[in-house]
């Protein structure tokens, strides 16, 4: 049988320059219906984004054509693009489930436990590893249990929670039906590819990890990045919270999420990549409205194989903040539906005033840590308390950290704060 590849993440990044509205709205859809919407707005885009959309050019474009390919999970409706959408920033789009904090499998009812990480800017993680120091860093997934992205590309094909694919040799089988598939990854792994589904299975993973190599996962043209190159200049607000951000003395930022040694270095990833606790109380909420066990503890990195030690239990790696302001919902178990609360959750740190001790989502108390004794105090406590208008201006600076293609995204967002 032969399969014709379309390429959505193209299709993406052409329509989300197009207007407002349609980014605003954008959704996890099927190919064909992306094409049919394009179709009416910009048909001249659709003929050239398919044309010798049926050949495999090297192994981006091998993995690109996978990434985007429902028939690699057990029941042919979930991809890798299903829970890190292009068009979205790379989250999953699907908020009607589990108010977005989990992510809905193959098979239509099981759900996970965490959120799922945003795929764009993945490729700079180093490989897992821990330092002399102790100091965990790197891999990917909340707990670095796969040490590179292809490695992370393998997981959930495989994972009953997820994709449901029974085995390697059953997803290979899959491949086998896509004629394209057959001949490109012949040409691009070797004429004896086929023979072995360990190796074939690989060369997948090793594909979508070329996918996500590109530049596309990360263009480094927000706002920020323009205002490093002179082409944006900050508003008051925006410029404060720049400031406050990386400030060694105002507040704890940069203290885990810079990686570069000065802030006005380009290319900045906004993580150093290493696995803390800070204190995040269990998602009660979404989990007893899903009827899922409200008592459960995430061990974090001590879920990695490669980990033991009861001293790593409840951390997680530092997340990039690139895009963060659309990608909500937030932290590992997705507790926190606003950007401003998890701000507010920082500063509580550093503010003993019963207002800061409130999650204005709730307004109740903040709930108590998932895991309480390793928690980074340290680093948690190290900047001063902020006010509500340096709260709102580091949330401010946040949001220049959103890529061009998904500045317009923002409005979407900011309307529904309001409301």
């Amino acid at each position: 049988m032969r399969h014709q590849n379309t390429h959505p993440f193209r299709f993406a990044l052409i329509a989300s320059a197009m207007t407002v509205g349609f980014v605003a709205s954008a959704r996890a859809e099927s190919p064909e219906t992306f094409l049919h919407r394009l179709a009416g707005q910009a048909p001249d885009m659709v003929e050239v984004a398919s044309a010798g959309n049926a050949s495999f050019a090297d192994k981006a474009a091998l993995g690109e054509a996978l990434y985007f390919d429902t028939n690699l999970s057990a029941n042919r409706t979930q991809a890798c693009a299903t829970c890190h959408e292009p068009s979205m920033a790379f989250k999953d789009p699907r908020m009607n489930v589990a108010n977005g904090a989990f992510s809905l499998g193959d098979d239509g009812k099981s759900l996970g436990d965490r959120n799922a990480p945003m795929a764009a800017y993945a490729k700079f993680s180093p490989k897992f590893h821990v330092g002399d120091d102790g100091i965990a860093v790197g891999g990917q997934f909340w707990d670095g249990r796969a040490s590179d992205l292809a490695e992370q590309a393998g997981g959930p094909p495989l994972n009953p929670i997820e994709m449901g694919m029974s085995d390697k040799a059953g997803v290979v089988a899959r491949l086998l039906e896509n004629d394209d598939y057959v001949a490109g990854f012949k040409a691009l792994f070797g004429d004896d590819i086929w023979s072995d589904s360990d190796k074939a299975y690989g060369a997948m993973t090793q594909a979508i990890a070329a996918f996500e190599q590109g530049d596309d996962f990360a263009p480094f043209d927000s706002k920020y990045d323009r205002f490093l190159r002179g082409e944006y200049k900050m508003t008051p607000e925006e410029e404060l919270g720049r400031v406050l951000f990386f400030s060694q003395q105002f507040t704890n930022c940069n203290t885990c999420h810079m990686l570069k040694t000065s802030p006005t270095a380009e290319g900045e990833t906004f993580t150093n990549y290493q696995f803390h606790n800070i204190g995040v109380p269990r998602n009660i909420a979404t989990r007893k409205a899903l009827g899922k066990d409200t008592a459960f503890t995430d061990n974090g990195l001590l879920d990695n194989p490669a980990i033991d030690d009861p001293a790593y239990r409840g951390k997680y790696k530092t997340p990039s903040l690139r895009n963060v302001a659309i990608t909500g919902p937030y932290m590992h178990n997705g507790v926190f539906a606003d950007l401003e609360t998890v701000v507010r959750f920082y500063n509580k740190y550093n503010s003993k005033a019963k207002a800061n001790q409130t999650n204005p989502e709730t307004g109740k108390p903040w709930g108590e840590p998932e895991v309480s004794d390793t928690i980074s105090i340290k680093e948690l406590e190290q900047g001063d308390a902020l006010d509500d208008q340096r709260i709102k201006a580091v949330v401010a600076f946040l949001k220049t950290l959103t890529d061009a293609r998904y500045e317009p995204l923002l409005v979407g967002h900011e309307k529904a704060a309001a409301n």
